[in-house]
């Protein structure tokens, strides 16, 4: 089966992979599994030298790999220069701060001692999404190899190319023969890779549906997982919030990543008397956007990253105005070949519409009124998701009933939701579970040994 890296913005195909055969995945497994007892005795000292070098590695080719990004998946570029720049920031926070984050823990109760040990599992597979192809790789990947473990990466087909790069950039800072491998294998090679015994532990970003599956797959084999999935995080608004900061954030947070990211903004609940204000507002800058070449420096939102991504959201809009809603406002988007959407915000949206009860993965976002506290809230909390949820109000009272009331993995306060390395990553109910990043995303993939007892002197 051939790999097609497509250019959205054009449509047309740029390269195309053959996928690896079984005797292919055979021989990465066995390279991994290798690396990983050799890495898991390296000394962190040694791990950190070699993230910092990854982390040189990515500096020194930024340009480089975000012109790649733009090519295969269509964020602008200004935005792909900042995930490469965030990816490198995360293999410099491991190799300051893992070795902290892996000191084992001492128990002590009276007489009573012991000690919790953090060691490595072995191989991990890593089964990542195309909307960040360099992102979500180094968010799984760093923190595993500076835990010990080895790492086998199962990209998006739409991405082979950046899949090959993370590959290299990786071998070209040092990295041992086999301590992180790129199989570019079909959805469908996903399962027997699970199941191979040399496989410890499995981590997904993706679709609920995908999660379903791979958690399944992993069950069967009875090996940890950790999934982050879809999302459909509410932006509130309350009546004494900033608006007019509030509405530039909710724009930007929207609009991330050409709308396609999990963490998106993605419902816009306000209440009831800053409601006009925040619509119109949001409007504005809506209408404002620059929608175009990704390459363009000047370019906001650029195209969906696949033609299925256009037709999804475009019949979830569909069947959200038969419902009753109403476009508030649009941008203008090119009418040239290329997986374009115009970004859009909707008013009047009944609470069942599609846009307000399915994730949506663009840039369109729907505006619904609360009359109160308690209703934003319940509202906010109506969904099967519960990745980020994103608050705004003056009130600490108020924003410390949100973060514990909110059915959310994360609740930034007069802020957009976003990833960091120093914090954790993940969600609840359908959104996934396990953390990424920060010291619980580390965590994940180690074994957590209890060690009981003493030599006598």
């Amino acid at each position: 089966m051939a790999m097609r890296s497509i250019n959205p913005a054009t449509g047309a195909v740029v390269e195309t992979f053959e996928a690896a055969g079984a005797r292919a995945v055979d021989a990465a497994l066995a390279r991994a599994v290798t690396a990983a007892a050799r890495w898991r005795r390296t000394p962190f000292v040694d791990r950190s030298a070699f993230l910092t070098a990854v982390a040189d590695r990515l500096d020194a080719e930024r340009e480089a790999l975000a012109r790649l990004a733009v090519r295969e998946m269509g964020k602008p570029i200004r935005a792909a220069r900042d995930e490469v720049a965030k990816c490198a920031f995360a293999c410099r926070h491991y190799a300051t701060h893992g070795a902290r984050m892996l000191t084992p823990d001492e128990v002590v109760d009276g007489e009573f001692r012991g000690t919790v040990r953090y060691d490595p599992l072995g191989v991990i597979l890593a089964v990542m999404p195309w909307n960040f192809p360099y992102w979500q790789v180094f968010r799984a990947a760093v923190p595993a190899l500076a835990a010990g473990n080895a790492m086998v990466l199962k990209h998006a087909s739409n991405v082979p190319r950046c899949a090959m790069e993370i590959a290299r950039v990786f071998r070209d800072a040092g990295a041992p023969e086999g301590l992180f491998e790129t199989l570019l294998v079909p959805a469908s090679g996903v399962a027997p890779i699970i199941a191979d015994p040399r496989i410890a532990a499995v981590t997904l970003t993706g679709s609920e549906a995908a999660g379903r599956d791979v958690a399944a797959h992993a069950g069967r084999a009875i090996k940890k997982c950790v999934l982050e999935l879809g999302g459909s995080d509410p932006f509130i608004v309350f009546a004494d919030a900033d608006v007019a900061r509030a509405a530039e954030v909710a724009v930007t947070a929207r609009m991330l990543n050409n709308g396609q990211s999990c963490i998106c903004a993605k419902r816009f609940i306000v209440e009831a008397p800053v409601a006009a204000a925040f619509a119109e507002a949001v409007g504005a800058r809506v209408r404002a956007l620059r929608v175009g070449d990704p390459m363009d420096e000047t370019t906001d939102v650029g195209p969906l990253a696949l033609a299925t991504g256009v037709t999804d959201l475009d019949d979830q809009v569909r069947r959200s105005l038969a419902s009753g809603a109403r476009v508030l406002a649009h941008a203008a988007a090119p009418t040239t070949p290329g997986f374009w959407f115009a970004p859009m915000i909707l008013a009047n949206v009944p609470r069942d519409a599609a846009v307000a009860a399915e994730e949506t993965f663009g840039p369109v976002a729907p505006i619904l009124t609360a009359h109160d506290a308690i209703e934003a809230i319940a509202l906010a909390n109506a969904t099967p998701f519960g990745l980020g949820a994103s608050v705004w109000t003056r009130d600490a009272a108020l924003a410390d009933r949100c973060a514990a009331e909110l059915d959310a993995g994360m609740v930034f306060v007069n802020a957009m939701v976003a990833s960091d390395p120093r914090i954790p990553f993940g969600g609840v109910k359908t959104s996934g579970y396990g953390r990424e990043v920060g010291v619980l995303g580390l965590r994940e993939f180690v074994n957590a040994k209890t060690v009981r007892g003493s030599i006598a002197g």
